[in-house]
């Protein structure tokens, strides 16, 4: 792999918080904005993916920390919620008093746009943050040029569940040193990557682990917005009116959010085109990189061309 000079990391207040991101690419062509999943950090796009990805389209690539992760700001005073009350409520179709909810993220999003003096963006989403972008084309679709929606679901409650092991992980306790975190970060990836071995991923976990450690880890954060995730209900019935371009990008062996979540939305969206990518799990392995850059590329030019028509 190529290597890619170091990112300038930049805050920016947006939103009535403070949201860190750095940027690939040349910055006077089209944006294109990541949005990352639960608990997870920017970093957790790749900077070669990154690249690949604004070379891929002629984009400037712009990945962010979500509230309540990396650098951007923390919300400690919103206390931490309970995740099994919630879901029991959740299930039993009670409304659910929570910190803030996926279209706050999705306002977010809006917000660094407005910042950072970008009118129209492509978004990109990964699991929650395909959530976050699902909320962008209900509530803000005209700051929209396209929506590409990877391994996501509508939250319809209807859908498959995770695997019992998938859940197991998600839900372990973070370790607090190191020494215990760098195992729990390794079994993580090993679990939601799906059966298949992807050498070249796990070679770098060590590596992975270390720079979302040093960054700093938010576990209070992660359950707020887990709460976030339960709280914002099913999006299908408003994705049916949704005109913005959309790709939904779904591995078939997905543990955490099986492929049915990701044919779901395909299906919700009018004119929503998907990809299926066998052997991928609820993870962007290396060795598919060309292959999703490439997609999203063609998606997003696809939807300047319908812009200039």
């Amino acid at each position: 792999m190529t290597a890619v000079p170091p990112r300038t990391e930049r805050r920016t207040r947006a939103n009535g918080i403070d949201l860190a991101w750095d940027s690939f690419g040349d910055p006077e062509a089209p944006p294109l904005l990541l949005v990352m999943g639960l608990g997870a950090q920017m970093v957790a796009w790749d900077d070669a993916f990154c690249a690949g990805l604004a070379q891929a389209g002629g984009h400037h690539v712009i990945r962010f920390d979500n509230r309540d992760i990396g650098h951007s700001t923390h919300l400690p005073h919103a206390g931490v919620p309970d995740i099994q009350a919630l879901m029991l409520q959740a299930m039993a179709g009670r409304p659910l008093q929570v910190p803030y909810t996926l279209r706050d993220m999705a306002d977010d999003c809006a917000g660094l746009l407005d910042a950072l003096g970008i009118a129209r963006a492509h978004i990109v989403g990964a699991s929650m943050g395909g959530a976050i972008g699902q909320e962008m084309a209900i509530h803000h679709p005209g700051r929209m040029r396209s929506l590409t929606s990877i391994m996501s679901s509508t939250g319809d409650p209807a859908l498959p569940p995770p695997t019992p092991e998938a859940l197991a992980v998600l839900f372990a306790p973070t370790p607090t040193s190191f020494e215990a975190y760098l195992p729990h970060h390794a079994k993580l990836w090993r679990v939601l990557r799906g059966p298949d071995a992807f050498p070249l991923d796990e070679a770098r976990d060590a590596g992975r682990a270390q720079l979302a450690f040093l960054r700093g880890l938010n576990p209070g954060g992660v359950a707020r917005q887990l709460a976030a995730v339960f709280a914002s209900g099913n999006r299908k019935p408003a994705l049916r009116a949704v005109q913005v371009p959309t790709l939904v990008i779904h591995g078939d062996v997905d543990p955490l959010v099986p492929v049915a979540c990701g044919i779901d939305v395909a299906e919700a969206i009018p004119g929503a085109k998907l990809l299926r990518i066998p052997r991928m799990g609820h993870a962007l392995p290396i060795a598919m990189w060309p292959q999703i850059t490439e997609a999203i590329a063609a998606h997003t030019a696809r939807a300047a061309r319908r812009d200039d028509h």
